[in-house]
């Protein structure tokens, strides 16, 4: 059976929009890596999903839209997406935009993202 990043990444992208910790867990390879221009880099899933989880202790109603998903080859996919969220201790409202790479494993693990935010 071949593995569908597109709807691997879509899987992923409703585990972070319902908090569903567990299934962001369950999403990562052991040895991951993550970028992005926020958090810098991250490497495995233990750092991965603490640093999601100090995100939505900050950010915790954000809701990230889908602009496109697009399997790029047979192990990758690219999304683009508008997260928007409140910042839980200042009130401030957070708007973003932006593209993600995701690249998987042959059990449909993502072993890398890069984030870049739109300018």
């Amino acid at each position: 059976m071949s593995l569908d990043p597109s709807a691997l990444t879509a899987r992923y992208h409703a585990a972070i929009n319902a908090l569903d910790f567990q299934s962001i867990c369950d999403a990562f390879a052991e040895n991951a890596r993550y970028v992005s221009n926020g958090v810098g880099a991250l490497s495995g899933r233990a750092a991965i999903v603490s640093a999601f989880r100090d995100y939505f202790l900050v950010y915790p109603d954000q809701v990230a839209e889908d602009g496109v998903i697009e399997t790029l080859s047979p192990s990758s996919a690219r999304a683009t997406w508008h997260p928007t969220a409140t910042n839980s201790k200042t009130g401030e409202k957070v708007e973003r935009s932006g593209v993600e790479f995701l690249h998987f494993n042959g059990e449909g693990r993502i072993v890398a993202i890069e984030v870049f935010d739109d300018d």
